[in-house]
């Protein structure tokens, strides 16, 4: 299988190392001479072009038996935008595979999905009044013609990334304090990028349309060990902040600070016989003081 996978390294080159040491051809979408030479270090045949560049995304799916969608542009400042840009490049890539068994991997999120004090499954549809304006699930599988599937991501780890977590270490350095919301009692799932990876290669063998996978590890970690292991990573003191502070403190990361974003992959296992053995998010976190010195 080959597939073009524009993206931001963090997710990317573990996905391509996965494919590739699984038997995989891997045709690695690059915006840039640097992501170029990354990804033929790797072992991957490299597609020049970047998510808004719809041809060269047209380009690329031709020549793929399958395609993983990854990327996205996380520029918080102006995220509507973002999230337009994944949503027509989404468009792009089903037109080209439009009436083909071709499988297109989108990529979403767990967040939003169930209501307060439930836990998000992979039955769990979409809701109507989905509170992000990002659309690449609902986009993915509505495509007229293409077999697309859907893989969930929670917080995404390892030493240097921690998904929205990263902001969160930012503002830790910044303030000089690590933060959580009242009593930090509402959680985030998480899982390990090495698992992610795994998972989308299981996807991709697996070749089932219209499916829904969790790449969730951890149901749920609370943010008040979250906030803890920030502090000790960074060797800052740690303290509750009230919902009126949040804004302050944290910024457009507020949105999320005091949400429970619970998530379980109980179907996702089952279905892909995916066992995560990565480190736990508060082990990662733990590790940013010797990562960064």
């Amino acid at each position: 299988m080959s597939g073009p996978c524009p993206n931001k390294r963090r997710h990317l080159f573990p996905t391509v190392k996965e494919l590739i040491a699984a038997g995989h051809k891997v045709l690695g979408m690059a915006r840039s001479d640097e992501g170029e030479k990354a990804l033929a270090t790797i072992g991957a045949d490299v597609h020049r072009g970047s998510l808004e560049d719809l041809e060269s995304l047209r380009r690329g799916a031709a020549a793929a038996d399958a395609v993983i969608h990854l990327g996205f542009i996380h520029d918080w400042s102006n995220f509507a935008r973002s999230c337009e840009v994944d949503r027509i490049a989404i468009e792009a890539l089903g037109s080209v595979l439009a009436g083909s068994d071709r499988l297109l991997i989108a990529t979403s999120g767990t967040a939003g999905l169930a209501g307060p004090g439930q836990i998000a499954t992979e039955d769990h549809d979409v809701p109507p009044d989905f509170p992000f304006p990002r659309v690449s699930e609902q986009t993915a599988l509505s495509l007229r013609g293409v077999r697309a599937s859907v893989v969930r991501l929670p917080q995404v780890h390892n030493t240097m990334r921690q998904g929205l977590l990263t902001y969160a270490v930012a503002v830790a350095r910044e303030k000089g304090v690590s933060a959580y919301v009242g009593e930090g009692r509402n959680r985030w799932a998480a899982a390990h990028i090495s698992d992610v990876a795994r998972l989308y290669r299981l996807a991709l063998e697996k070749n089932e349309a219209g499916a829904k996978y969790h790449a969730v590890a951890e149901e749920g970690v609370l943010m008040l060990n979250i906030a803890e292991a920030i502090g000790r990573g960074l060797k800052l003191p740690t303290r509750s902040i009230s919902a009126g502070e949040a804004s302050t403190h944290f910024g457009w990361l507020a949105m999320f600070a005091s949400r429970d974003l619970v998530a379980s992959s109980e179907k996702t296992r089952r279905t892909l016989g995916w066992n995560p053995t990565g480190p736990g998010l508060i082990a990662d976190l733990e590790r940013l003081g010797a990562s960064n010195s």
